[in-house]
């Protein structure tokens, strides 16, 4: 393994999606590896409880929905700066974001939302994390950045669902670019762990009626995607670059939610690919007023 590359990284995960294998870390003491686990519900259907069965022996009770840090070992051929898969902690964020911006003095948009990224970070803020995700947007769909536009996702992608859907709105948005730029860098380790992650809140609804109401509209979703094909050729049409651009951003990015959930029954992964690397190269084209 290359001396730059670490034999093992540190990550945050949700309780409720440690896999086996994986080694929990308590106080900087890693324990053994995961053996077995199981969600306990609470007297009203509720995930509570997270029951982790290690390999020797102990058992450990975890709140569901908590973070927890985990200990792993890189991915063999990966590059160093690919394989960390939750975020970087709270106090590192400003460094993040302070070398995204060195990377593009000149990009404007970068500046801009570097600029306010740098005043602080407030995780319960919706704009906030809107901001952390724009900025990895923007470095990677506009400038072609994937190893800052990662590190800037992973200050939020390990963030648990709290059942706010306009704040995970922006985590999951992370979360999906994370898993198609490690896609993308062979890393198919740690893009299934952003895959996983971005489907935290699928399961959310508690009430069995609306439970079910939810998965419904979720498979029309995935299935009968709105990729904006009408708007983008409105706009086409009518010369209007700026408008093309915002649309087919949009579809960008349902794309590579697509992508990142698995796919669906009328489009695949293999095609969410195709369709991925043709609509990045039409937004690069259309690249305005960076």
């Amino acid at each position: 393994m290359p001396e730059s590359q670490p034999e093992s990284y540190t990550f945050r995960v949700n309780a409720e999606l440690l896999a086996p294998g994986q080694i929990p870390v308590h106080e900087s003491t890693s324990l053994a590896p995961v053996k077995d686990s199981s969600v306990e519900n609470d007297d009203f259907g509720v995930p509570a409880l997270v029951l982790l069965v290690l390999e020797d022996g102990m058992t450990l009770r975890l709140a569901y929905g908590s973070s927890v840090r985990v200990q792993a070992p890189a991915p063999s051929g990966s590059p160093a700066d690919a394989v960390r898969v939750a975020p970087v902690e709270e106090e590192d964020y400003a460094a993040v974001v302070a070398a995204a911006a060195a990377a593009h003095p000149d990009a404007d948009r970068v500046q801009e939302v570097a600029a306010r990224l740098g005043r602080g970070l407030n995780v319960k803020s919706g704009s906030n994390l809107q901001d952390v995700r724009d900025l990895a947007h923007t470095l990677y769909v506009d400038l072609d950045d994937a190893e800052n536009a990662l590190q800037v996702c992973n200050i939020i992608t390990g963030l648990p669902f709290d059942g706010n859907f306009g704040r995970w709105n922006w985590i999951q948005g992370a979360l999906s670019l994370a898993a198609h730029i490690t896609h993308e860098a062979g890393d198919e380790e740690a893009s299934a762990a952003y895959a996983q992650a971005v489907r935290a809140g699928d399961a959310a609804e508690s009430d069995p009626l609306k439970a079910k109401l939810a998965a419904e509209l979720l498979q029309r979703q995935l299935n009968e995607p709105n990729l904006y094909d009408r708007e983008i050729h409105r706009a086409g049409e009518a010369g209007d670059e700026h408008g093309e651009r915002d649309w087919r951003v949009l579809r960008l990015d349902a794309l590579l939610y697509l992508r990142a959930h698995g796919g669906s029954q009328t489009l695949s992964e293999h095609e969410l690919d195709r369709r991925i690397r043709n609509e990045l190269i039409a937004v690069r084209g259309l690249n305005l007023d960076l």
